[in-house]
């Protein structure tokens, strides 16, 4: 059994990242701004993970750190790559591993083709949040190497409008979005969970980023 820290743990992805990790008998500490009305077992943390003492306290102790929140800047204009070096530094302190769940957009549509993001067909209003996660990954491999860490791109329709099913089926890829014989790249949100904590339990790819599809 791990002890999981899930910052974001009331939002889409980390709420189902704690729902799986519970169902596998791991101990979960949930952190949000506002921790309510997170399941039973939980322990429930209020705070933001832009506060290094805050952070430093929820974090002591944890096997894992799992990262699910959103990349773009908050009210007062803080992004998840800001809070990165605090959280790098609670992983170094407790010798745990960072699990990030990351965005679509860094992925590269073919394996010598551009980015998503940098595709025509990326919509303008969501380029500043993939942005922010590509930053993160970019900064999460300069790392020295005392630090293990995993980042998991979705498949390109992932989030909160199209729940999905959990299946325990899909595909896991690289640095290449995984797409369908239809040319669709999905997944659901309890199957993200599934291959994230899969990498918790049997570690296969440290220090790198690996995404999933159907």
């Amino acid at each position: 059994m791990s002890k999981l820290v899930v910052f974001g743990a009331t939002g889409f992805a980390g709420g189902r990242i704690t729902d799986e990790a519970l169902r596998r008998g791991h101990s979960v500490t949930g952190v949000a701004r506002k921790a309510e009305g997170l399941p039973s077992g939980v322990e429930a943390r209020a705070g933001s993970m832009h506060d290094a003492e805050f952070v430093a306290s929820a974090a002591k102790g944890a096997d894992v750190l799992v990262v699910a929140t959103p990349g773009r800047a908050d009210d007062e204009g803080r992004r998840l790559v800001d809070a990165l070096p605090t959280l790098v530094e609670a992983a170094r302190a407790n010798g745990a591993r960072l699990a990030i769940v990351g965005g679509a957009g860094s992925l590269r549509v073919s394996e010598d083709g551009p980015r998503v993001i940098d595709t025509p067909e990326f919509p303008e209003e969501y380029k500043a949040e993939a942005g922010s996660h590509v930053l993160v990954l970019d900064a999460l491999r300069e790392l020295s190497d005392d630090v293990d860490w995993f980042y998991v791109s979705p498949a390109a329709e992932f989030g909160s409008w199209i729940p999905g099913e959990r299946t325990g089926k899909f595909r896991l890829g690289g640095d290449v979005l995984v797409s369908d014989a239809d040319g669709r790249s999905h997944i659901s949100g309890a199957d993200l969970a599934i291959a994230f904590v899969d990498e918790i339990e049997e570690p296969k790819h440290s220090r790198s980023r690996f995404t999933l599809a159907y």
